[in-house]
């Protein structure tokens, strides 16, 4: 850990901390962290980096060490994140970069690779949401409802916020933060290295309406909430991504690695209501036909199918019993496809 340096960069558009390791000079790799998380997760990933390629990994906005002012509008999607990337390489004189996300990261480097394919050395994408968004959207990449009912805010667990707000550190209920990370982030009986600092990550997600969960808005359609305009959550529904397959058009290489025991990007997601309503959890569901369950992985898929035909490289890793961290779970096969990836 004395390898990481942590060091608070303002740009223009955001004041976060950002860690960084390697050599300065060396070949820039970006790391961009999921829900419920923080840079600090990548620290191990980071500094396995191969000789050559020095690391950054900055708290998103509305995590971490970012400027508690600045709230995320969802209704740009995941466009507040992008900028902000965008913005920091700019400041840090990076041009152009290797970029890895995870979950909600990989949601934002969708976005990212549309808006700056030229900034993009390679993508690696670990269990990425889909690029139509999260929860609530059918197989064709449309909302369920018009108004987005079943997606953002309104999808969360109310109790898991009120303990994250209180910062809980137990695991005496299923809704306490690390039994959450316990059972659905990483695939159980398997808990990482470091994982107090882990939780301690997940516990500095900002907490509000206009940050985690964020807000909703009543609906008339099942569930009865829909997504506000603020927070994180917000930015991943399906009625707020412009153009969900604009990355198409870009070349820049794409590795897309998972697990094949993932429980939270998956056709089936637990997290998704679809899913939920039609095991029984939660009652009212209208059907499938109304509210099926979103086939993220098949979504993503189709959307690397195209990208292959549009003459971009994909290649696809998928890891047995492993959950939705491989880079914890499984470090040295995750490592061997994600270095032979960017030494690529």
């Amino acid at each position: 850990m004395d390898a990481i340096d942590s060091r608070q960069v303002v740009t223009p558009r955001l004041s976060t901390r950002v860690l960084f390791s390697g050599p300065r000079g060396g070949v820039p790799v970006i790391f961009v962290h999921g829900n419920l998380s923080s840079a600090d997760w990548w620290t191990a990933t980071m500094l396995r980096l191969p000789a050559g390629f020095c690391a950054v990994a900055p708290d998103l906005r509305s995590y971490g060490g970012a400027d508690p002012a600045k709230k995320v509008d969802a209704t740009r999607g995941t466009g507040d994140f992008s900028d902000d990337l965008a913005a920091l390489m700019d400041e840090l004189s990076i041009h152009a970069a290797h970029l890895v996300g995870h979950s909600l990261g990989g949601s934002v480097l969708w976005r990212f690779l549309a808006d700056h394919p030229e900034r993009v050395l390679s993508l690696t994408q670990v269990c990425p949401g889909s690029p139509y968004g999260f929860g609530a959207i059918r197989a064709d990449g449309t909302p369920c409802y018009p108004d987005g009912a079943g997606q953002g805010a309104g999808a969360v667990n109310p109790e898991l916020v009120r303990l994250m707000a209180e910062g809980a550190r137990g695991a005496e209920t299923p809704a306490h933060p690390l039994a959450v990370l316990n059972t659905y982030v990483w695939k159980p009986p398997f808990v990482p290295d470091g994982i107090d600092a882990i939780l301690t990550g997940t516990l500095r997600q900002h907490i509000g309406p206009q940050d985690y969960p964020g807000d909703s808005v009543p609906s008339p359609n099942w569930p009865g909430s829909a997504p506000g305009r603020f927070g994180p959550i917000n930015a991943l529904a399906g009625i707020y991504q412009r153009d969900p397959l604009g990355f198409v058009g870009a070349r820049a290489p794409i590795l897309w690695l998972r697990g094949a025991d993932d429980p939270i990007v998956a056709d089936g997601s637990l997290f998704d209501l679809g899913t939920l309503g039609s095991l029984g959890a939660i009652p009212g569901w209208p059907g499938a036909e109304v509210f099926p369950p979103q086939p993220m992985v098949s979504q993503t898929a189709a959307a690397l199918a195209a990208y292959e035909s549009a003459g971009g490289a994909v290649t696809r890793v998928v890891l047995s019993d492993c959950g939705h961290s491989p880079y914890l779970e499984q470090p040295a096969a995750f490592d061997a496809a994600f270095h032979a990836h960017i030494r690529g």
